[in-house]
């Protein structure tokens, strides 16, 4: 796949191609390099991750600044496409439009936007309320037409199934797909069946959030792609083990009042190396070989 491509360009080039893409849940450039090296296609920014990070639940508190700052480190961190939350967009038509520039700007490959009612809660919680149907198109329109590259994709997210039920959900993801929405996105089905209806009743490509201890049932990737995904998100997949490991981390030292041994082959240098060690070096090497000259 050409480097020259856009990271919009080189999404669609794996939306078109046979298999799914897999897009684990960062919210640092940590776990963004740690998705990218372990081979995903794309990696998917959490919102609820980006949270968590920053010390709230997603309860729909942090800003469009706060997460296009988020955004922007991850994107530059990763050579692979990124698929970012952008909430409600953050207002009306008009912050629509400038959140999608924003998230544009820095390099991001898709975002979704979604219909619930700001402040929006994690899709996954009980209490969501959402707008209409009317307000959830005219946002739709309005962040197709913002984007100045016409590959950055417009997702569209609805929390309708859990707040009237899943004929309306699929309604407006229909709705959405005729506003000029690339993917589709039904938040929180609750069955396998339900699961497995909605790329048969959306008239265009749909994303999957698999979120183990939510609403929506865990299934295989393959099992997804066979009944029509073409994308899948898995927003905790890094940090619900994150926070595992490091409880039992923390609980082991506060026990034993000892830092622990370091791992085999593990060394400061091994980890900076994860982090583009090796070409920050190779710089300092050729400055320093201009300065000489």
């Amino acid at each position: 796949m050409s480097n020259h491509l856009t990271a919009s360009a080189r999404l669609r080039l794996l939306l078109n191609g046979a298999d799914i893409v897999a897009a684990p849940g960062a919210y640092d450039g940590i776990t963004a390099r740690l998705i990218e090296q372990a081979g995903f296609p794309a990696v998917y920014m959490t919102g609820a991750g980006v949270s968590a990070a920053r010390g709230y639940p997603d309860y729909g508190l942090l800003t469009l600044t706060e997460m296009t700052d988020s955004a922007g480190t991850i994107a530059r961190a990763i050579a692979v496409p990124l698929i970012s939350d952008a909430d409600t967009g953050y207002g009306n038509e008009l912050n629509v439009t400038r959140t999608v520039r924003e998230f544009e700007a820095r390099g991001v490959a898709a975002i979704h936007i979604e219909d619930q009612v700001a402040p929006k809660r994690c899709g996954h919680l009980d209490g969501k309320e959402i707008v209409s149907r009317a307000e959830f198109a005219s946002k739709i329109r309005a962040a197709v037409a913002a984007r100045r590259d016409p590959d950055f994709m417009i997702i569209a997210r609805t929390d309708a199934r859990a707040v009237i039920g899943m004929d309306e959900a699929i309604a407006r993801a229909n709705i959405a797909i005729e506003a000029g929405a690339d993917l589709a996105f039904v938040e929180a089905v609750e069955t396998i069946e339900e699961m497995a209806s909605v790329p048969k009743r959306v008239n265009g490509p749909c994303l999957l959030n698999i979120v183990p201890g939510g609403k929506t049932p865990v299934i295989a990737l393959g099992d997804a792609q066979a009944m029509g995904y073409r994308i899948a998100i898995m927003p905790g997949a890094l940090l619900t083990e994150v926070l595992h490991a490091a409880d039992q981390a923390l609980n082991l030292l506060m026990q034993t009042r000892t830092p622990p041994a370091p791992r085999a082959g593990a060394s400061v240098a091994a980890a900076f190396r994860r982090f583009g060690a090796e070409e920050w070096d190779a710089l300092r090497r050729t400055y320093n070989t201009l300065d000489a000259a």
